[in-house]
């Protein structure tokens, strides 16, 4: 194993600028969610000069590529990438910035993209020195509902062979360069969208008794909602509601006829989910009613609960306190930030760990969906090293 492990972190300092090169290209070169079309011909043509076989357009522009080592159908280890950007401006300046404007790496799904085709590369080179399957999928639509992991696994990307467990990271900028952190269990939220409308009568400003007035019944509404947080919710059971948009499109003098809200609502367990959606419409609906207004509530689910299978996560953690020292490895808590890898966590074991990016002496300090955000790029060599760890890891 030792032996092993140092061929991996040979190859991981061998192909780091070659990797590097990858994240800073598909970093010039975001797309949008859907709509990742060069940035899945850009991994086809690495997958294609490092001899790694796949299928493409799996779910849109999704990629699947299959790396088989001896007796390959024993087991199968998939490693998950996400390769979409963000509707951001990019703020940076430096060399590789985006060159599509209002699109932006700002989660460092470049980071991911590279350090899996990183991950690929070695092991396909090492081939011989494991036992079963890898599957490396590049996953679009991560940022937008209703997800790109639902339909891969929808397309079948779990099965053929099937997969027994599946692995991935996120780049993580409050943990320094060189560490990672793994969270046992529940690691990430649910996340639900909500669209309210509230239907009142308009009129003049001056004559409030002539109307039925939604702006101030969405202002009734907003403080009324957080009770669905603060008194319908066990303080032992972290949820968050919030409200982010909030349109009434009248003027100083006229009370408009609807006003929206748009709004997140996110819990760490699923009954809670379901208890909270119910008396969101149940408050909404009340409070309008009570004012002679009609509200309008729309919920629309987005990606469940993220667990951690608790054995495979175990392991992996062992296995970086091997390959990175008991000091660069830590447990970290759950958060209330919600991911599409959610989806493989309920079909399969799955594990998602936090890779350290952040290098605060290099002015590496900002967080993902930042105009600045950046990776200290040295995280690549971890990235692509620990993940092909990971894989072989398992089918030892």
């Amino acid at each position: 194993m030792q032996q092993l492990q140092e061929q991996i972190k040979n190859m991981a300092s061998e192909y780091f600028e070659d990797i590097r090169t990858c994240r800073r290209y598909i970093h010039r070169h975001p797309e949008l969610s859907f709509f990742e079309k060069e940035t899945a011909a850009f991994i086809q043509q690495k997958l294609t000069e490092y001899h790694i076989p796949f299928e493409a357009n799996i779910a849109g522009n999704g990629i699947v590529a299959i790396i088989a080592g001896k007796n390959p159908s024993k087991k199968t280890i998939a490693l998950r990438a996400d390769i979409d950007a963000l509707p951001i401006t990019e703020a940076n300046d430096v060399v590789y910035a985006s060159s599509n404007k209002g699109v932006m790496h700002a989660c460092g799904h470049d980071a991911h993209t590279a350090s899996l085709l990183g991950a690929g590369r070695i092991l396909n080179n090492l081939r011989d020195a494991f036992e079963g399957t890898v599957k490396l999928i590049f996953q679009p639509a991560e940022e937008k509902l209703p997800g790109g992991a639902k339909l891969m696994i929808e397309a079948g990307v779990l099965n053929n062979p099937n997969v027994n467990a599946i692995i991935a990271q996120h780049v993580f900028t409050p943990f320094k360069v060189g560490t990672v952190a793994y969270c046992f269990g529940t690691a990430m939220a649910s996340t639900d969208e909500l669209y309210i409308t509230i239907h009142g009568k308009g009129g003049h400003g001056a004559y409030p008794q002539d109307t039925i007035d939604p702006v101030m019944i969405s202002a009734q509404l907003l403080v009324a909602l957080q009770q669905v947080v603060s008194r319908t919710v066990s303080p032992f059971q972290p949820a968050v509601l919030s409200f982010g948009k909030v349109i009434a499109d009248g003027a100083t003098n006229v009370i408009p006829d609807k006003a929206y809200l748009e709004g997140t609502f996110r819990a760490l367990d699923e009954t809670v989910r379901a208890d909270a959606h119910k008396k969101i419409v149940e408050i909404a609906t009340h409070i309008a009613e009570a004012f002679g207004a009609r509200a309008e509530v729309r919920i629309e689910k987005g990606y469940p609960v993220l667990h951690n299978d608790e054995a495979l996560t175990r392991r992996s953690y062992d296995r970086a306190v091997a390959y990175l020292g008991q000091e660069n490895v830590f447990i970290t808590t759950p958060r209330m930030g919600a991911e599409d890898f959610a989806y493989y966590s309920r079909e399969i074991p799955a594990c998602f760990y936090r890779l350290g990016t952040g290098n605060p002496e290099k002015g590496i300090v900002s967080n993902i969906h930042t105009p600045t955000f950046d990776i200290d790029e040295d995280a690549l060599k971890i990235g692509m090293g620990l993940m092909a760890w990971h894989a072989i890891g398992e089918l030892l």
